[in-house]
């Protein structure tokens, strides 16, 4: 009963407005210290202790050290100017496709995406230059809109993933090999969406397009020499074993300083001040989530909510791929209305309990979870990608939503072929990993 009233609690603060650390941490600190939930032999004072030590446990990780390192990373790739360059480079490698130019987004937002690894950085740092380019060709505002927002949803999933770590912490799951299951995915649902972008394009009349160059190719690469090598050494570092993934996200903070600064000079040693808090500002809410997650699921835990849940999933006499399909209904429907983060821990440590009655693997599992949330990135009401967007093009939120509705079927489409062939994710992984 305890747990019901929780999750009751949670949305319903949700749903006044509250913000969302708050909406998860007051309900769970507040049932925690209610009399009767636990029982009278437990000591007030051991309560309010072991809150306090929830809270610093659940920051407590040199993993998650990982998330603001790769938001300051994002933050000055796209002031330096970094970005620029890898869209004129994508431009010049698809321009001649119908859309061209909504073509060259996604394939700058997957380039970006390995990088950055948010898809809100992602957004913002490609849709402030691709945006007002797309207008000016005669791109409806909503649906340049809608395509910079589907392809800043491939910032979560092709890696480095912010989320992916955030699985990979609460789960214990090896975070290179989540990284490597989600590259194909990413590049499979990047590829997608750009057949979506050309053929309404193509239909629409939307845009421009220029004949193939490799002259052009030539120079574009030339210019965005440096700016490309960022996603080869974070990676890189990564899969060969050099770096760990929070040092592979100190190394792109520091190789992003060289590029902005010494490379392309677009980035003043003024203005770092102002990009270190804007980027630790969203680091700091996201961590907070975070601690204050940490306590909730540890009451969830405490009521054996997983083994509940678990058994009433056995009781509907459904096979494991039924099952696991449910649970991505669910998720999707969670995605909707619920920020990323919090969906990931709070209901991560219930569900990965779960994976022997799915019958899937962990790392295609955390893979699923972060591509099924990445399609709640382009839903109202709490879209991230879809707000950044619109706060770009102008268009309101029903007109991107309605623009984004093609390329959310799309999203769809690949996670369901996601979860049922297990090797678009688990191939990857066991090369690499053997």
């Amino acid at each position: 009963m305890s747990v019901v009233v929780l999750f009751f609690l949670l949305f319903l603060l949700i749903a006044l407005g509250m913000p969302i650390a708050l909406s998860i941490g007051i309900p769970a600190i507040g049932l925690i210290l209610t009399p009767g939930v636990f029982p009278a032999t437990v000591p007030f004072a051991a309560l309010g202790q072991t809150i306090i030590q929830l809270l610093f446990a659940g920051v407590d990780s040199f993993d998650l050290l990982a998330v603001p390192l790769f938001m300051l990373a994002g933050a000055i790739m796209e002031r330096g100017g970094i970005s620029r360059q890898i869209i004129d480079f994508s431009d010049s490698l698809v321009g001649w496709m119908p859309g061209g130019l909504a073509c060259a987004s996604i394939v700058a937002s997957m380039f970006f995406a390995g990088i950055s690894g948010s898809a809100a950085a992602d957004t913002a740092a490609i849709g402030a230059v691709v945006i007002p380019a797309m207008v000016r060709q005669g791109y409806p505002p909503a649906f340049a809109a809608a395509v910079v927002a589907a392809g800043g949803a491939l910032g979560v999933i092709i890696p480095p993933s912010i989320p992916m770590v955030i699985f990979g912490f609460l789960t214990n799951v090896s975070i290179a090999k989540l990284f490597m299951g989600g590259m194909i995915v990413g590049i499979f649902l990047g590829l997608v969406l750009m057949l979506i972008a050309a053929g309404i394009s193509w239909r629409m009349g939307y845009g421009s397009r220029r004949s193939f160059s490799l002259a052009r190719v030539g120079q574009a690469f030339r210019r965005a020499f440096w700016a490309l090598w960022a996603p080869v050494i974070v990676l890189g570092g990564i899969l060969t074993g050099i770096v760990t993934v929070t040092e592979a996200a100190a190394l792109a903070v520091f190789y992003a300083l060289f590029v902005s600064l010494a490379i392309n000079r677009e980035l003043q040693w003024a203005d770092l001040p102002g990009q270190i808090l804007r980027s630790q500002i969203t680091a700091a809410t996201i961590l907070l989530i975070i601690a204050m997650a940490k306590v909730f699921t540890w009451l969830v835990a405490m009521k054996q909510t997983s083994q509940l849940l678990g058994a009433v999933m056995m009781n509907l006499g459904l096979p494991p791929w039924g099952l696991l399909l449910l649970v991505m209904a669910g998720l999707m429907v969670i995605g909707c209305v619920m920020e990323t983060t919090a969906a990931l821990i709070l209901l991560v440590p219930v569900l990965i309990a779960l994976t022997p009655q799915l019958g899937v693997d962990p790392t295609q599992f955390g893979v699923l979870i972060v591509t099924n949330l990445a399609i709640g990135m382009l839903t109202p009401p709490i879209g991230i990608c879809l707000f950044v967007s619109c706060g770009i093009s102008g268009a309101t939120l029903s007109q991107t939503s309605k623009a984004a509705l093609p390329f959310v079927l799309a999203a769809f489409f690949v996670l369901v072929l996601t979860s049922l062939w297990p090797p678009l994710t688990l191939w990857l992984p066991s090369i690499v990993y053997p």
